[in-house]
């Protein structure tokens, strides 16, 4: 059965070379500046570009500001989190600004509005008469429109799509079918349309009136307040002049009320307007019951940040970059300067600030940052201050009831704090339980080695890691050979062994004592020249960090250690750095388990290699799953 007609995309094909339709005004640009020897700055075709670029940040500039959580997350309206499936619904989120340029190329180059031609700077007749048409016209279409796309069976062919975005973001504004972009370019046109027939229309009317309109549409979508309440009750009149993300707030969800455009006004002559707007804005501003802010998490993975590139995959930038595992992009370099700037900032004066959240079974787990680059824990100058900044972090947890706090990556250097130990040692009252998640990353690369290996290679072998994962192959009778120049620290390893099994760990200095061996398990990094020993189908398990680049075609690299969460996780919106979608490093499932398990214990300092399999049964009895 054919869709309705004006429900999909004529491009969608197309995916992300959709903007190749916009080359042909690239190129009237172009020529334009040939033939006149410079920028044409009387181009609408330039102008047209320019507001194509200036309305897709404006949306950007919301979509950013309403997921900086360490602002906004006690003005939410709606508490819950947005999903990968809402993240790909929304994907051509722009295509609306596509077809509105393309529109706008049609306009400009017929010969029905001839004030075009003309290009006034600015006409303040313009705006009285563009105003009195937004009023007197787009406001009633659109709530018009809008509330026969309500009605069957316009909404199931329409409308329905847009709704099923459960919590509503600036994006979510452009998400739509293209009957319903050509009602918003009728409503947002016709005021631009009118002045030049009178001939008062002007390019600051259009740059304007356009961004004007997209700036209220991202907020209203943003589901964070940003309006006083109490500027409404000085100026009562204002709230059927100003909708608030409140307002759509209720009608996204319900769908019965609130269908105005910006004017709560028509709702009220039309009998559909929701009081409980007002009340909810309220809770929602103040952060009362009854909004959305965001409570106390009870779980918190203390991360930080890798390098300059990874500071873009934030949640908070481009979601669709974040939404997919992070990779190096050339799109990226444009925006390294940003980076190294707000790089910059941060060691100079930030503290941890909230990245991302999720809920899972009804509890909230937020991800923290340390304002910190990876870099700069081997600088020993910065050490104290990153110390600082995590027992601030733990601090700061321990007073808001946090139950656990996992400790990722760097944050838990054994020649920073002992793993964690540092901490737990100088505040002997935490009532938050700090853990370094590493029993639980020893367990997943523990079972990925296949039953019938009965010799590894282990690089990192007197880490924290690497003597855990010694010790327990050697209980299963599996010759460990294990890399270090250091006797001192092999033998103190070895000595930890039960007797009986102290044969199977054995000392080596070179890498060519492995060249027979095909199971390297690396926490130490291996340039070329050291993986050449290892001979053809050797697999390399990894827990180095960063992992290994893979130079040998004929091996076989494993990732970093990782677990997929349960599948009942919620608002679960970002990857976390380059692991897949819904899952995260084995350090922050580790805490996960140990929150959901209700232990009472710290899991700091070295690892306890008798509760291995204990954390593993616990992560698969609760659902989360090996990669």
């Amino acid at each position: 059965m054919a869709p309705p007609p004006l429900s999909s995309w004529p491009w969608a094909s197309l995916g992300q070379y959709k903007y190749v339709l916009l080359g042909p005004l690239v190129w009237k640009v172009l020529q334009e500046w040939r033939e006149q020897a410079g920028l044409p700055l009387g181009s609408w075709w330039l102008h047209l570009l320019l507001l194509f670029a200036a309305r897709g940040l404006t949306y950007q500039f919301w979509f950013s500001y309403g997921n900086m959580l360490f602002f906004t997350r006690r003005r939410r309206v709606v508490a819950d989190g947005v999903d990968f499936r809402q993240i790909d619904a929304e994907w051509d989120w722009d295509n609306f600004l596509v077809l509105q340029t393309l529109i706008g190329a049609t306009v400009v180059n017929s010969p029905l509005l001839p004030g075009l031609r003309q290009l006034c700077l600015w006409d303040p007749r313009g705006w009285a008469v563009a105003l009195l048409l937004h009023v007197g016209f787009s406001e009633p279409v659109f709530y018009l429109a809008h509330r026969a796309l309500h009605r069957a069976p316009l909404f199931a062919r329409y409308h329905a799509a847009h709704h099923s975005s459960g919590v509503t973001q600036p994006l979510t504004a452009g998400f739509g079918t293209p009957l319903e972009v050509l009602l918003l370019t009728l409503v947002m046109g016709a005021p631009l349309a009118g002045a030049f027939l009178v001939g008062a229309g002007s390019i600051g009317l259009v740059y304007v009136h356009a961004l004007a309109f997209d700036y209220l549409r991202a907020m209203g979508y943003s589901n964070v307040e940003v309006v006083s309440p109490r500027v409404f009750e000085a100026f009562p009149l204002l709230r059927y002049i100003l909708y608030t993300p409140s307002y759509l707030s209720l009608h996204h969800r319900e769908r019965c009320r609130n269908f105005c455009l910006f004017m709560p006004a028509l709702d009220l002559a039309g009998g559909t307007l929701d009081e409980r707007a007002w009340a909810l804005q309220r809770a929602a501003y103040d952060g009362g019951p009854g909004g959305g802010a965001l409570g106390t998490p009870e779980f918190v993975f203390l991360a930080h940040v890798v390098d300059m590139m990874s500071s873009m995959h934030v949640p908070f930038a481009l979601r669709s970059l974040s939404s997919t595992p992070f990779a190096n992009h050339f799109i990226l370099l444009p925006f390294w300067p940003v980076a190294f700037g707000f790089m910059l900032l941060m060691w100079c004066c930030s503290k941890t600030f909230v990245v991302s959240f999720y809920y899972l079974r009804g509890h909230l787990h937020q991800t923290w940052s340390v304002p910190r680059y990876g870099f700069q824990y081997f600088l020993p100058a910065a050490k104290k201050g990153i110390n600082q900044q995590i027992e601030l972090a733990i601090l700061r947890a321990d007073r808001m009831g946090v139950k656990v706090l996992s400790l990722a990556a760097l944050n838990k250097n054994e020649a920073l704090n002992g793993g964690g130990t540092l901490f737990v040692n100088k505040h002997p009252d935490l009532r938050v339980r700090v853990v370094h998640g590493n029993t639980l990353t020893a367990a997943v690369i523990l079972n990925e080695i296949p039953s019938n290996v009965r010799e590894v290679f282990l690089t990192g072998a007197t880490s924290k890691l690497g003597r855990a994962i010694a010790l327990y192959l050697c209980r299963k009778k599996i010759r460990v050979l294990m890399f270090t120049v250091s006797s001192e620290r092999f033998v103190k390893i070895q000595r930890e062994a039960p007797p009986e099994y102290q044969q199977y760990l054995v000392q080596v200095t070179k890498y060519q004592a492995a060249q027979n061996c095909k199971t390297w398990i690396v926490g130490k990094w291996l340039s070329p020249r050291e993986q050449r020993w290892a001979p053809s189908g050797t697999h390399f398990h990894q827990f180095v960090v960063p992992p290994i680049i893979g130079f040998r075609r004929d091996c076989t690299y494993g990732k970093l250690a990782a677990m997929r969460l349960p599948k009942d996780v919620q608002g679960l919106s970002s990857c976390e750095y380059t692991m897949e979608r819904g899952v995260v490093h084995a350090c922050h499932a580790g805490g996960v388990v140990h929150f959901l398990e209700g232990w009472g214990h710290h899991e700091v300092g070295a690892i306890d290699v008798d509760r291995i399999d204990v954390v593993w049964k616990a992560a698969l009895k609760h659902g989360l799953a090996p990669v």
